[in-house]
């Protein structure tokens, strides 16, 4: 990027970078969950939680067949967990109508479908100045300078560039790789390569100076800025279908998921598409404390995944609010088992 104000700017020319190949990763191919493991793991969930869970894949399952909206938004710890291919199982069976995520997720997904691994070990890179900085990161930067020349959106841009193989190549010409250059070796475990793939948007919510992609050389803030900016337009595009029901999931996102729907939400009701009888959830490891909400010498205060996505939202439209308190690698796959059970 270029700047021409009076102040300093760091020169990202000078980054160092290295092949994501040889990083130490701490989730690898084998760690991930296919739908034949399920019945293998050793599920610890309370028979309350249980039953929790299974009414609402009900009301999942209801949605859907009924054409209401089913909205997933999630933090990067689902993809990190290796819950991907559970998720990427639903939506080519049509469970979801958008998935969204933010930067993380984004970039987790993207490490699986390029290796098969992914979750950087932090500590040993950051004490040597390489947190971060595999040298692939520029493949989403790229993705995204060439997405915002065709007005695309964040999750778009980055699904076609692993099923695209013409839009993949306008990314190499960007980075001045020689044609066929990015392998994408795992495709099929890529939650925003199975999304572009069916037609499902898969939107990204980011920051600036956020994510590790921000720190390379072919980081472009307008870019990156501008597909993000899309995706939130067409996921309150999504949110102004709620009239007449839906179901907004939100998993391990204590901020983001639940401030992106609620500005979401003011959007289409001003417009006249007020949310209606909507099921809300939320999935998350604390404990769930409705009367710290009020109290802002309560850390339960500050966050918005159970105030606002269990009960501001529900009660403000005409809903019910889950809580799905556990281990997402516990609750996650029960939901699963339970989905598929009902379609």
């Amino acid at each position: 990027m270029k700047y021409k104000g009076k102040y300093g700017i760091f020169d990202p020319e000078r980054i160092q970078t290295y092949p994501v190949a040889g990083r130490n990763n701490k989730v690898k191919f084998d760690d991930l969950i296919f739908p034949e493991k399920i019945d293998l793991l050793d599920i610890k969930i309370s028979k309350e939680m249980g039953d929790r869970i299974g009414d609402l894949a009900k009301d999942i399952v209801s949605a859907k067949k009924n054409g209401h909206p089913v909205m997933l938004f999630t933090g990067g710890h689902l993809i990190k967990n290796g819950l991907s291919i559970l998720l990427g199982d639903l939506i080519k069976k049509d469970v979801f109508t958008v998935i969204s995520g933010n930067g993380s997720t984004s970039i987790h997904d993207f490490e699986l479908g390029l290796i098969g691994e992914t979750s950087e070990y932090v500590p040993q890179a950051l004490e040597k100045g390489e947190f971060g900085m595999a040298y692939e990161f520029n493949y989403i930067n790229a993705a995204l300078i060439v997405g915002d020349k065709y007005k695309l959106g964040y999750g778009e841009s980055v699904g076609k560039m692993i099923n695209d193989k013409s839009f993949r190549n306008e990314v190499e010409e960007v980075l001045g790789l020689k044609e066929s250059t990015m392998q994408f070796s795992f495709p099929e475990i890529s939650v925003q390569s199975i999304c572009y793939e069916h037609n499902i948007p898969f939107t990204v919510h980011v920051g600036i100076g956020t994510d590790v992609i921000d720190q390379h050389p072919y980081f472009d803030g307008r870019a990156k800025g501008g597909c993000s900016g899309r995706d939130f337009l067409i996921y309150t595009n999504e949110i102004a279908k709620l009239e007449n029901g839906g179901v907004i999931l939100n998993i391990g996102s204590a901020v983001t998921g639940p401030e992106v729907f609620l500005k979401a939400a003011s959007m289409a009701g001003n417009v006249g598409n007020v949310p209606n009888k909507i099921i809300t959830a939320n999935f998350d490891l604390r404990t769930y404390n409705p009367e710290d909400f009020t109290k802002e010498d309560r850390v339960g205060y500050y966050y918005r995944d159970q105030k606002s996505i269990v009960t501001r939202v529900p009660d403000a439209y005409n809903g019910k609010g889950y809580y799905i308190g556990g281990n997402q690698l516990n609750t996650f796959p029960v939901l699963y088992k339970k989905i598929m059970e009902l379609i």
